[in-house]
């Protein structure tokens, strides 16, 4: 089957035949730089992109790209969210779950391996492009469960009568030494469009200009009344009416940029979670069009920076998780609910979304697993610097303090002040009248070049 680049007409190729099957949806152009015609090498055998197909599942979209070796072998390019999964058909020896009983986190043994179930997705096809092996077409359905042992990745194809099995790895485009990619103009000029048909964004219910990076995600929440959008159509569309809310004061602000080691970030999106005992915290979600995506975490703690990995930890369900020889040990196991959302996000969130949260701890690193029933991801996190994140953000840090959040550590002043205190009572209480001048000396030293040094901090915000 291929599809037409001018005109989306589709035509499948049945023996001596070329049939028309009428027109194929546009696809949803996003940041992902790959395109038709990418070329890259894998195993010292060199491959071309020559198609695509764009699917849709109840919490986002995600792209398969279709690749032909010189040697005439074939593959497929996971490309969801910034990480990518090479995979290659083969033979189902084994017998396989059904698509029914696969549990996200439980174990698998598939070809003589056990794989940890990662995701279990119905998808809907909702665009093609250039050259596909079988036939697609808009409302075309798929059954996928995906699984991984580390780096290796598993993939269960259910929409035909026999399941097809697909076995691969987790890659970067550096290692696939990826050469005619989209650069960054050519990104920024088309994504979020169909052939332009989108060109700014108003939130349909309540009428706000909502600031955010089209293309990114299809799935947006508007700041102003919470409403849910469907921005992955010509036309957004409402998918839930939300109530408007009194605003959320947050660190940091959507739109927000951050320079970190020498590439530029976006805020995309903010979302406020709970534990089980009421505990409140704040996830930044940051985007760049080449390094994709990053979460900040704000706790009463500090700042912690979180990165979801395409390599998972050997885990069991027990208290230990070894990742690249290093073990953590189980911290905590909780239950997280969203209480607000606003922005973009790489999935579908709403108020009251509840996940299973595992936290494994190594110093001052964390893996952490989270749980759904359609979903298992795995993040690593280490601390950041409140100082490290102003140098990042500079002036575009709003607020010293969220509401029912985390400061920004400051006011050290007044602490230090309380310890010298602290630290004169004893010999000020035995011999008032004979440290009292040196005592105050001292606060005076300390006390008024801090207080200026701090009101031009303050100015600066």
């Amino acid at each position: 089957m291929a599809v037409c680049e001018y005109c989306q007409t589709t035509a499948l190729k049945d023996a001596d035949s070329v049939k028309n099957l009428g027109r194929m949806s546009d696809v949803l152009e996003d940041f992902s730089p790959i395109q038709i015609g990418t070329s890259g090498v894998f195993g010292g055998n060199s491959f071309t992109v020559i198609g695509r197909i764009q699917l849709r599942y109840a919490a986002g979209m995600w792209n398969e790209w279709y690749l032909m070796y010189d040697d005439g072998k074939v593959a497929w390019l996971g490309d969801s969210s910034g990480l990518y999964t090479l995979t290659t058909e083969n033979p189902a020896d084994d017998a396989l779950p059904t698509f029914a009983d696969i549990v996200p986190g439980r174990q698998y043994t598939v070809a003589k391996i056990s794989f940890t179930a990662a995701e279990v997705r119905e998808a809907q096809c909702v665009g093609g492009q250039g050259e596909l092996p079988f036939q697609v077409g808009q409302g075309w359905q798929a059954q996928v469960a995906d699984f991984r042992n580390g780096s290796f990745f598993l993939t269960l194809d259910y929409s035909d009568i026999e399941t097809k099995v697909y076995t691969g790895q987790s890659v970067t485009l550096d290692q696939l030494k990826c050469q005619l990619l989209r650069d960054d103009d050519q990104v920024k000029t088309s994504a979020g469009k169909f052939k332009g048909k989108i060109d700014t964004l108003n939130c349909p219910s309540c009428g706000s200009s909502i600031r955010y990076l089209p293309g990114v995600t299809a799935h947006i929440i508007c700041p102003s009344c919470q409403s849910q959008l469907d921005a992955a159509s010509p036309k957004a569309q409402v998918l839930a009416a939300g109530d408007r809310l009194e605003n959320v004061r947050t660190t940091l602000q959507l739109g927000a940029q951050a320079t970190v080691s020498g590439v530029e970030f976006t805020l995309i999106g903010v979302m406020r979670r709970a534990d089980d005992e009421q505990t409140v915290w704040t996830e930044y979600l940051m985007h760049s069009p080449r390094s994709g995506f990053f979460w900040l975490i704000e706790t009463s703690d500090g700042w912690e920076r979180a990165n979801v990995k395409e390599k998972w930890p050997n885990w069991t369900n027990g208290d230990t998780a070894l990742l690249d020889k290093v073990n953590y040990t189980k911290l905590y196991e909780y239950r997280a609910t969203v209480s607000f959302a606003a922005g973009a996000f790489n999935w579908r969130v709403t108020a009251g979304d509840k996940t299973r949260v595992v936290e494994f701890e190594n110093g001052q690193n964390k893996l952490t697993a989270e749980m759904t029933a359609q979903e298992m991801t795995w993040s690593h996190s280490s601390p950041v610097a409140a100082d490290q994140i102003r140098a990042w953000f500079g002036k575009d840090i709003k607020a010293d303090k969220a509401d029912d959040g985390a400061p920004l550590k400051s006011g050290t002043t007044h602490k230090f002040m309380l310890w010298i205190l602290a630290l004169n009572a004893i010999p000020l209480l035995l011999n008032f009248w004979g440290t009292v001048f040196y005592t105050a000396l001292a606060l005076a030293a300390v006390y008024f070049p801090a207080r200026y040094l701090e009101s031009i901090d303050m100015a600066e915000k």
